[in-house]
């Protein structure tokens, strides 16, 4: 099947999705480890463990706790360092035809930049994903993804030296999502991606601790399905870029009304942790369900959401 024939193809950014469901960072490690659980070609795409300039250890455990209908998590962005995923993790990336994104994240817009050097130089890569969910040690630790200023400087600085698509993750943590997504639109970015993880704790009424080694983590799963759904048609509602929606998918359904509120991809993170398939498992549930929905095309849904 070409991919004009595919119904489920999608051109986003410049760059065609087989279809519109793919990994998303942090819950899908660097791809590679789960070529012996799921088909990687048959993905829509892989975003990677987000990537720093330099190893990082990670958070104290416990790192994971299982909230209902969802997760808490504080792994505290374990991974690598930019240039071992280069020369360890792409190589065996490029053997797959899926497209890869690199998520990347910083301390300081130098931080950013400085991976974004690195992997602009090397090949099999689509786009790149920024986290800006971390804090920005420069100017008092407050995360760049809720001070407005930083998120607009940062982008820019960033697209300044990309040599690939930009897109930006947007943090759920704000009182209105729509001017940050402006501002990333305005500073640059190709394209966002929300949502991220609501800060949340949970608590051992016995050890009268957090249940998380750092205290308080990221909720993601089902449980906040809905309001990133709301987060997700206010954002796109707000920019002309492509968005990507985030936040509690699990069936071909969940990835329909994504779409349906402004999407034009889909991002799966949760769910993998208790069916590693659920990617394609959900591309596949999203194709048997384009004919009941009247449409011939997974991008004919993107944005049909009736006002009530």
């Amino acid at each position: 099947m070409t991919p004009s024939q595919n119904p489920l193809t999608v051109t986003v950014c410049g760059i065609t999705f087989p279809n519109p469901v793919l990994a998303a960072s942090g819950t899908f490690g660097y791809g590679i480890e789960f070529e012996g659980l799921t088909d990687l070609n048959a993905m829509g795409g892989i975003v990677v463990k987000g990537l720093s300039r330099d190893p990082i250890a990670g958070n104290a455990a416990p790192r994971l706790w299982e909230a209902r209908a969802g997760m808490i998590n504080s792994v505290g962005l374990q991974n690598v360092g930019v240039r071992a995923f280069v020369e360890e993790k792409l190589p065996q990336l490029r053997r797959y035809q899926t497209p890869i994104l690199a998520n990347v994240f910083g301390y300081a817009p130098e931080d950013y930049i400085e991976v974004i050097r690195i992997l602009n130089d090397a090949p099999g890569l689509a786009a790149y994903e920024l986290n800006v969910s971390c804090p920005n040690t420069k100017h008092g630790g407050l995360a760049f993804g809720v001070d407005e200023a930083a998120l607009g400087s940062l982008v820019a600085s960033v697209k300044a030296v990309s040599t690939r698509p930009v897109m930006v993750k947007l943090s759920p943590n704000v009182t209105a999502i729509e001017p940050f997504a402006r501002i990333a639109e305005e500073s640059g970015a190709d394209a966002i991606s929300l949502i991220n993880t609501f800060i949340a704790l949970a608590v051992d009424v016995r050890t009268r601790r957090a249940r998380i080694g750092a205290g308080y983590g990221g909720l993601s799963g089902p449980a906040i399905k809905p309001i990133a759904l709301r987060m997700v048609h206010q954002a796109a509602r707000a920019v002309k870029i492509p968005v990507v929606g985030i936040g509690g998918i699990a069936t071909g359904e969940d990835a329909a009304e994504f779409l349906l509120a402004g999407a034009s991809l889909v991002e799966v993170g949760t769910a993998t942790f208790w069916d590693p398939g659920a990617p394609v498992r959900i591309a596949r549930e999203l194709a048997a369900l384009l004919p009941e929905l009247g449409v011939q095309k997974a991008s004919e849904l993107t944005g049909a959401l009736k006002q009530s």
